[in-house]
């Protein structure tokens, strides 16, 4: 056998080692992945949300967060009969987002994308404050460095209107730097570190179909 086969031999036995090391290692899974679980017939659906409601026992979406037996659960708890979508956690977490995102286009005079967030009355007083500063001259750089405190305040149901109304305390952290005509800060760090204070009222019709929440009230 001649140099030349023997050493065509050794190249096909050297692909076949690396197409079966290549297939092995393609086969496993490794690092944080998780196998498929079996589908049993009788499993429980995990659409269901993560907190149960023992018949006769509180509830712990609403306990969570305000006391037991107080008129803001008994609200709370008639927001959920007319909506049983409804979750005040979930409230929550969407009130969390839209704070940082209402401050922060207010603060930028960027009022066009919260618009539909607002009441009339909420978007024409920011509106005034935000013509006010473009008349002076005065622009805000703000960033915003997240939110300290949050608590559910007050919660109201009218069952006549389907209205719901909660009121959420605020309190954020940001920097905020204004400056006037010429570029000059009159107020303000960009190290500086300061805590906003708000207690916002989010409202919305329950049995409307309309998931959206508007800021209603603004106040400290």
């Amino acid at each position: 056998m001649n140099n030349s086969v023997i050493h065509l031999l050794v190249l096909a036995a050297i692909a076949i080692f690396l197409i079966m090391r290549l297939k092995s290692v393609l086969g496993k899974r490794e690092g944080f992945e998780k196998p498929p679980v079996p589908v049993q017939k009788d499993a429980p659906s995990r659409s269901r949300p993560d907190f149960e409601v023992i018949d006769g026992g509180p509830d712990r979406d609403i306990t969570d967060h305000v006391p037991e037996g107080s008129e803001q659960a008994d609200a709370l708890a008639q927001m959920k009969s007319a909506d049983p979508s409804f979750s005040v956690g979930e409230f929550l977490s969407g009130a969390r987002g839209a704070y940082e995102m209402i401050l922060m286009a207010f603060e930028k005079g960027d009022l066009a994308s919260i618009k539909p967030f607002l009441a009339e009355d909420v978007y024409d007083t920011f509106a005034e404050v935000v013509e006010a500063r473009e008349n002076q001259g005065i622009t805000i750089e703000a960033n915003f460095i997240g939110i300290r405190e949050m608590s559910l305040v007050d919660a109201v149901f009218d069952p006549e209107t389907s209205n719901a109304d909660i009121v959420v305390r605020f309190v954020g952290e940001l920097t905020s730097v204004v400056r006037d005509r010429g570029g000059d800060i009159i107020e303000g760090s960009d190290s500086e570190i300061k805590r906003q204070k708000d207690m916002w009222t989010f409202s919305r019709v329950m049995n409307s179909g309309d998931p959206n929440w508007q800021l209603t009230a603004t106040g400290e």
